[in-house]
């Protein structure tokens, strides 16, 4: 408390006194001596000893590993964010994320976020307050999105699946005709359920109804026939930590010319400026105009996912399909053989990328994906949401989708549910 007073006194004296070059001199000393009698706390210890991050095999339902040329691309020298050589950058991978969605679209671009952004980023420029919203719930994403179109104003109506099924068209045209919603979400790679829901006709349909159709594909770009401008589809969005395995931090999304015509005829405006697609258009070089700033990229990010974008396009997207599909097929025959059932009966609705494995009775989920974690350094994860407690996902995504993985991971499942089974006689 006295150093508190004398500081004051010093201030006072300072903007009072006639002399004040004596005063200004005062009032330094008595700051000095403030700032030397008070502590500064230790430094953390924590920090004072070398990060330690273990090497994991990921076969959970995502982040999957990258490869070691994505990780050295991510440690090249930061440049700055408009300096011309990033802007290149940006550019080559924006033809990359056209090349993975199989679109022409202008308007196409990362958002510097995880896929979450991406799905807050196509409610946020789409829909407006008081607008309908239809949401198909199959899952916990259709969820989470009738979520965000809430805290946007949006009126929510929701479309519902039990849990491992899909959407019919017939359902869908039924939900518009009586919702008459702006927007639409399905999602197509249902990762809390392990659905892969057909995509044929969707488009078409929801343009009959005047309704933008919001698609993601978090859990399927780059390792499931994906074809954005035939399914004519108007707004879809992924991430780049799954099966591009790039680290998390940028999320593809492309906005075809029906979103574009909705989004330029708003009445309201973008309430997330972060998310405005007029600004991140335009700083993305999607417009004529000269580049502006709107943020600081995530400069490093943006590298990996161009050079994960680099390896899908020097394998090929035909090639990616076919590994995802035959790894996909060998774990389900590896799962039978083991006298275990996939929560998903049809194959051809199985989303290949993250597959849902029931729990049989009898055993505890959570001790066999410890002990799996404990004895491989392998992750598989639980359910999420309504599959929770019910299911293990084992992902098979980019880097990670190889047959030495899939054996792999079979023969750390059998060991698991043995030891499990065992230790709880």
């Amino acid at each position: 408390m006295a150093n508190v007073a004398l500081s004051r006194v010093c201030i006072f004296a300072t903007r009072t006194s006639t002399k004040s070059s004596y005063w200004r001199g005062r009032s330094i000393l008595c700051s000095s001596v403030k700032m030397a009698s008070t502590r500064v706390s230790s430094p953390p210890a924590e920090l004072l000893k070398p990060i330690h991050v273990p090497k994991k095999t990921l076969m959970g339902p995502g982040p999957s590993n990258a490869a070691p040329r994505v990780l050295e691309a991510s440690a090249l020298p930061i440049l700055g964010h408009l300096h011309p050589e990033f802007c290149t950058i940006m550019d080559e991978s924006k033809v990359g994320i056209q090349y993975a969605f199989q679109t022409k679209n202008e308007l196409t671009l990362a958002i510097s976020g995880t896929g979450h952004a991406g799905m807050e980023a196509s409610i946020a420029n789409i829909v407006e307050p008081g607008e309908v919203f239809l949401t198909a719930v199959k899952g916990i994403w259709g969820e989470r999105a009738g979520d965000i179109a809430d805290r946007y104003g949006a009126v929510v109506k929701t479309l519902t699946k039990p849990l491992g099924e899909v959407f019919s068209l017939e359902e869908v045209e039924q939900a518009l005709k009586e919702h008459k919603p702006a927007a639409m979400y399905m999602c197509h790679s249902e990762s809390s359920s392990g659905i892969l829901q057909p995509l044929e006709g969707l488009g078409p349909l929801c343009a009959k109804y005047n309704c933008i159709l919001i698609v993601d594909c978090v859990a399927s770009l780059g390792a499931v026939p994906f074809f954005a401008d035939e399914l004519d589809l108007d707004v879809v969005y992924s991430g780049s930590q799954k099966c591009l395995s790039a680290p998390p931090g940028s999320a593809p999304i492309t906005f075809g010319p029906r979103a574009r015509a909705k989004m330029a005829n708003r009445k309201t405006r973008v309430s997330s400026f972060y998310f405005d697609m007029e600004w991140l258009g335009n700083y993305w070089g999607c417009d004529e105009g000269p580049r502006k700033y709107h943020h600081t990229a995530p400069i490093n990010s943006i590298y990996a996912l161009r050079e994960a974008l680099a390896i899908l396009a020097e394998q090929g997207l035909e090639s990616f399909w076919k590994r995802h599909q035959e790894c996909a097929e060998l774990l389900w025959k590896g799962i039978e053989d083991m006298g275990l059932q996939m929560l998903v009966k049809n194959k051809d609705l199985r989303l290949p990328t993250v597959n849902t494995v029931c729990v049989p009775e009898g055993v505890d989920w959570k001790a066999v994906t410890v002990y799996i974690m404990k004895k491989y350094a392998l992750e598989i994860s639980g359910g999420l949401g309504p599959s929770a407690g019910k299911v293990w996902r084992i992902g098979l995504m980019g880097e990670n989708c190889t047959q030495y993985n899939v054996e792999l991971v079979l023969k750390a499942l059998k060991d698991a549910i043995e030891n499990c089974k065992q230790s709880k006689l």
